[in-house]
């Protein structure tokens, strides 16, 4: 806020105009209550237009000139970023808001905001909808250094100049820092704050429509508020102290017609009774593509430095999340840049870039004492002052930052700053000035802040950590009376103590710093002006084991125990955590089960790059682990527990999980456990409030028809869940009538999978007449089911009104060619399906014209199974006939249908001419050399197919030598499989000699192909010069382990890029 002068009673200056104090006051109350009232009797000065000449416009005029100019200092504001403009509008607090700190918040959460609807600046205070109210109490929260002043700022500044919210014709802004100042106000007091210039020479604005009172900062009140004890107060002149006032202006008590906007951090944001907010909103942090921008504007004539910032905070995963705030965003710019700075040809290891939070702020501290941003060859008198003062400096506002975090202060003033023994003087130092903020009050009275909490919580350890080896008393104890503490680990674990028992974690950063000035990287850096140099190794194995100790037998892992966690990892004594990590890595935790491995887990459930994309924890989770896990599940985006044999009371726990508010998970697999129908009803009851789940798979259980009911129920309410597998369940045709009913009624499930489910024709019928109706579900899966020709029937006429089922699977169906025809049809008119598995059916020749007309008519199918039908030549010549002239099917399986000699030829025939198929698979046919001469033929024009799979066809040498001349002249394959064929040595030879020219195979399987030691050399020397192939297997082909050592050598000789399988 800028400085200005405060008012603070009823009485007129000199030169008082008509209209008395009490007048004046009714004026106020009306005004801000938006009653019609005539204009406010101010202030004249001979130089001012009388009050009674200003037109209403001309004093809202004056108004915002007066607030432009209490904002002189911010008129180079410019337009504010998207992320200010665009809010989340949320729905309440969640926990883990307003009991933890917001350095947890941030990594919990992994600095994604949380999945909610934004809204504008603009819209703010408007109403939702048309049958809405506009909010009279709004409250905006955010993290520290998120951006919330700011905030307030461009919107009083927009809203000065006319350009936002101009339904308001009054806004007045205030501070806590403002209000801090003050221990007793009334109503009339405080708009006198809000508006001096009412004082002045006037400024009368008649009755507005709306009024916006902003109160900023709640979480820098000095007195937090007490709804409960709080007396009421209607009368606007009557004194009370600062606290009862605000929380009577949100109780509408005092000026009830009057907007309220509320910002905060979080959990101070939960003072305020859930019941009195109309509105809350959110203030996300930087996006990735923000913290880019944001260090790049840092150093915008040096890309390179802002280059090598960037990438070192992406190198190390707890700064790039902490980097979504953008002051500490700031910070750590600032501090890499100082160190890049004085890295050039240093080969010195402590030059490093920083590896956790303790060593990023040692720099910032160098930063610091290094006078950066001074100009070069200018010594001021000021900055040699700082410099023989740094210890004297550290200790002074180390205590102050100390104990302000003791009593949750953290805005002082000069009695505060003079208490403690701060020099002001050499505030205006570089150490003083990057740690400490001076800003302006009302009142000409000035207050002091760190320029972030962390920096706060920083200075308080170095203080603690140095105090505490020549206290005698407990450092925490304001009074100093307390039983005697000596030495520095007493004092370590009464802090250590502290913090653990701290359940709004405000310690928590603190503990970490306390540990890392423990670290070897850190005691580096800050040896001399703050640390002694080599002291940490007397201590950092002790406070080592002391933290661990602290690693308590608990219900379920908490917060404080993951700070634990990260306090080892400041102290650079990570043997626990790696320890875990290798037993997760190996699926082996089933013998780690004690506190501190079950706080080790989850401490890499948040840290660990492979658990931030999907946290497995298959094989391995015993009920009693995975309690203990609960609360630190919330925040896993993807989790994996197959095979853990959970049965239905660890779903109540699961269930208890996806119902918090905190929940982020967001895909969820329970595959092949011990789940019934009663886990099953768990599980659909959490789905009734859940907002981030997306994914649910429970294949492999046994939830039965009664559980698929249960989730079924659920789909009709959830609107999150996009993908629903219930494999092997047995759900029967009960089942599937239930998830039918659903599929009326739900339009975000995208993918159902419900194969191997005894689902017969009936159920098939339902799930076709909730296909007729749904156009939302993309992927079907009723493989491994008897809904026989009937239920094919039933989805072919569902296909041919369906647009937007894209994937069909029904393998192993028994569908045969009655059923098959029928489909043929619907495909004949259907213009979304773009997949069909029809393997392992009875398809018989009889079939096959059915599907070649479909195939001639159809213009979006692009994958066909046909594998393990009953085609024959005839059936395969059919579709041949069809692919001639199709123009989109890119893939086509015919494995293991009795083909041979002549459906490979028609096959090879029609190649010659498609231009879309991609991939063939003719495995396990008996196609002989002829055949695979013919396809052969085709490659040699063919530039579409890019997958040929011929294994098990009866290929020889000639088929291979076929082969071989068309990969010399074909530039489109890159797949050939030929594994388990006979094309020995002189096949080899032939396609050795393709190998030196072709240039786009890039896997070949020559799998048990009896190419003796010979053929693989042929092969192996065949690659010199080929740096096309990824991936050769030689496998089973009598070679010995000496040859395949030898020839594995000379691969990577003649082709070193090419993994070999021998």
């Amino acid at each position: 806020m800028r400085k200005q002068r405060v008012q603070v009673d009823g009485k007129a200056g000199p030169g008082h105009g008509g209209g008395s104090p009490t007048e004046q006051v009714k004026a106020f109350m009306d005004l801000l209550a938006g009653k019609g009232t005539p204009a406010l009797q101010t202030w004249d000065r001979p130089t001012d237009p009388p009050l009674e000449s200003l037109s209403s416009d001309a004093r809202l005029r004056q108004h915002q000139e007066a607030l432009l100019s209490r904002r002189g200092a911010e008129a180079g504001l410019g337009e504010p970023p998207t992320r200010l403009t665009s809010l989340l509008l949320v729905d309440g607090l969640t926990d883990l808001q307003l009991r933890e700190h917001d350095f947890t918040q941030v990594e919990a959460t992994r600095g994604a905001g949380r999945t909610a609807r934004t809204i504008t600046l603009d819209g703010l205070f408007l109403s939702l909808s048309r049958v809405s109210v506009p909010p009279r109490v709004s409250i905006t929260v955010g993290v520290a250094g998120v951006g919330k002043s700011t905030l307030v700022r461009h919107f009083v500044h927009l809203w000065a100049r006319g350009q936002l919210a101009k339904d308001f014709s009054l806004v007045l802004p205030l501070t806590f820092r403002e209000l801090n100042i003050h221990e007793k106000l009334s109503a009339y007091r405080l708009v006198c704050s809000a508006f001096p210039h009412l004082g002045d020479p006037g400024l009368a604005v008649a009755a507005p429509a709306r009024t916006l009172l902003i109160l900023d900062g709640l979480d820098e009140s000095k007195t937090p508020l007490d709804f409960s004890n709080s007396a009421a107060c209607t009368d606007p002149r009557k004194e009370v102290p600062v606290d009862s006032l605000i929380t009577n202006i949100i109780r509408g008590n005092l000026f009830p017609e009057v907007s309220v906007w509320v910002t905060s951090r979080p959990n101070s944001a939960g003072q305020i009774p859930g019941g009195l907010v109309d509105r809350m909103t959110e203030i996300r942090g930087f996006n990735q593509e923000e913290i880019k921008a944001c260090l790049g504007q840092m150093f915008p004539e040096d890309q390179g430095l802002a280059g090598w910032v960037l990438a070192q905070v992406q190198a190390q995963r707890a700064l790039y999340l902490m980097c979504t705030v953008p002051a500490f965003c700031r910070l750590t710019g600032s501090a890499l840049g100082h160190l890049y700075r004085h890295r050039r040809g240093a080969p010195d290891t402590k030059l490093s870039p920083p590896r956790t939070l303790s060593e990023l702020y040692a720099w910032y501290f160098r930063m610091g004492l290094g006078g950066e941003g001074q100009d070069k060859g200018k010594v001021s008198p000021r900055i040699e002052q700082v410099a023989q003062g740094d210890r004297r400096m550290v200790g002074t506002l180390g205590r102050l930052a100390f104990h302000g975090l003791v009593r949750k202060k953290y805005v002082f003033y000069e009695q505060d700053l003079k208490a403690f023994g701060v020099d002001l003087g050499l505030l205006q130092g570089a150490l003083g000035g990057g740690f400490l903020r001076q800003e302006e009050t009302p009142g000409s009275l000035a207050t002091y802040c760190f320029c972030h909490l962390s920096l706060q919580e920083f200075v308080a350890a170095a203080y603690y950590y140095g105090a505490s080896k020549r206290a005698i008393f407990d450092l925490f104890t304001e009074s100093g009376l307390s039983w005697p503490r000596l030495g520095f680990l007493t004092h370590f674990r009464n802090a250590a103590q502290r913090a653990v028992q701290a359940e709004d974690g405000r310690l928590d950063v603190f503990l970490r710093f306390l540990s890392g000035l423990l670290s070897p990287r850190v005691n580096a850096l800050l040896a001399g002006p703050l640390l002694v140099a080599g002291e940490h190794q007397g201590y950092r194995v002790q406070v080592a084991s002391l933290l661990q100790g602290c690693l308590a037998p608990e219900a379920a892992v908490s917060a404080r125990a993951i700070n634990i966690l990260r306090c080892l990892h400041e102290l650079q004594h990570t043997e626990l955590a790696r320890g875990v990590e290798e037993a997760v890595e190996r699926g082996d935790l089933a013998g780690l089960t004690s506190p501190a491995h079950r706080a080790a887990l989850a401490y890499l459930l948040q840290v660990s790059d492979t658990c931030a994309q999907e946290a497995n924890l298959s094989l391995c989770l015993s009920q009693a682990v995975l309690q203990s896990l609960l609360p630190q599940l919330l925040y896993c985006q993807s989790l994996r527990m197959d095979g853990n044999q959970f049965q239905d009371p660890v779903m109540e726990l699961l269930g208890s999980v996806l119902s918090g508010k905190d929940c982020r998970i967001q895909k969820i697999s329970l595959a092949e456990n011990q789940i019934s129908n009663k886990g099953a009803k768990a599980l659909a009851r959490s789905l009734l409030v859940n907002r981030s789940l997306t994914a649910l798979d429970l294949r492999g259980n046994s939830i039965g028809p009664q559980g698929a009911k249960a989730l079924a129920d659920a789909l009709k309410i959830n609107r999150t869940m996009t993908s629903l597998s219930l494999q092997s369940n047995a759900i029967k045709d009960d089942g599937a009538r239930a998830m039918a009913e659903a599929l009326t009624v739900n339009r975000n499930l995208c993918v159902l999978h419900l194969q191997k489910n005894t689902i017969g024709h009936m159920g098939a019928q339902r799930l076709a007449d909730a296909l007729k109706q749904n156009q939302s579900l993309k992927e079907l899966m009723l493989s491994s089911n008897t809904i026989g020709d009937g239920g094919a029937k039933a989805l072919a006429e569902a296909l041919k009104v369906n647009q937007g089922l894209e994937s069909l699977d029904l393998q192993s169906s028994s569908i045969s060619d009655t059923g098959v025809a029928a489909l043929m049809g619907a495909l004949c008119t259907n213009q979304t399906l773009l997949s069909l598995n029809l393997r392992e059916n009875s398809i018989s020749p009889d079939g096959a014209p059915a599907l070649a007309h479909a195939l001639c008519t159809n213009c979006t199918l692009r994958n066909l199974d046909l594998a393990a039908n009953l085609l024959h030549d005839q059936g395969a010549q059919a579709i041949a006939g069809a692919v001639r002239e199709n123009c989109t099917l890119t893939s086509l399986h015919l494995q293991w249908n009795f083909l041979q000699a002549g459906a490979a030829q028609a096959l090879g025939q029609a190649l010659q001419l498609n231009r879309s198929l991609a991939s063939l698979d003719l495995q396990e046919n008996a196609i002989g050399d002829e055949g695979a001469s013919a396809v052969a033929s085709a490659l040699k024009v063919n530039t579409a197919l890019t997958a040929l799979y011929l294994q098990v066809t009866s290929i020889g040498a000639l088929g291979a030598q076929a082969l071989g001349e068309a990969l010399a002249v074909n530039r489109t394959l890159e797949i050939l499989d030929l594994r388990g064929n006979a094309i020995g040595v002189a096949g080899a030879k032939a396609l050795a000699k393709a190998l030196k020219v072709n240039t786009s195979l890039r896997s070949l399987n020559l799998q048990e192909n009896s190419l003796g030691m010979d053929g693989a050399i042929c092969v192996a020397t065949g690659l010199s010069g080929n740096h096309r192939l990824q991936h050769i297997n030689l496998q089973g082909n009598h070679i010995g382990e000496s040859g395949a050592r030898m020839i594995s050598d000379v691969i990577r000789t003649k082709a070193p890029t090419c993994a070999v399988e021998m």
